[in-house]
């Protein structure tokens, strides 16, 4: 391990028609269709749902089970996740995405039809409501109060420590 006189000299030759301008990795055909497809999760609503065989099933180092046994039921957990998910999405993604369009539908009819032009309605009467409001209020409520407060005002509490 000395020193090296000798320096090496290296180059590498490639052809511009193979080199990926975009910067990214040269992937084959098959791999850049399945790369372009469609995030379906861009907004990550499921991110927490990325659970792996580890996530949840775990041994302590000094109790392992047989390597057999181990693979085995990380094979079955993986394969019955992955087909218990297909077979629930065959039978409940449309009808459940039928009936949350349909709320998502009635509530957006609601909201527009009927809770805005309520809601327009009231800031529209609101001033004669207040107003009307602080009448009954001056009349009936603060009188009571004042009352109760001049009461409460000749009331004097002194702590002794004996």
């Amino acid at each position: 391990m000395g020193l090296e006189t000798e320096k090496a000299d290296t180059r590498i030759f490639m052809d511009d028609d193979n080199f990926p301008r975009s910067g990214g990795p040269a992937l084959p055909e098959a791999e850049k269709c399945a790369e372009d497809e469609l995030d379906r999760d861009p907004h990550g609503l499921n991110a927490h749902l990325q659970l792996g065989f580890e996530d949840v099933i775990a041994e302590p180092e000094l109790t392992h089970s047989f390597d057999k046994v181990w693979i085995c039921s990380h094979a079955l957990f993986e394969l019955s996740k992955y087909l218990l998910y297909k077979l629930l999405t065959l039978l409940l993604a449309i009808p459940l995405a039928l009936a949350v369009g349909i709320v998502f539908a009635v509530l957006s009819c609601l909201h527009i039809w009927i809770v805005v032009p309520f809601v327009k309605t009231c800031l529209m009467v609101l001033p004669s409501v207040q107003t009307i409001w602080k009448s009954l209020t001056d009349v009936f409520v603060v009188p009571f109060f004042q009352s109760l407060g001049r009461c409460f005002a000749m009331v004097n509490i002194r702590l002794d420590q004996e």
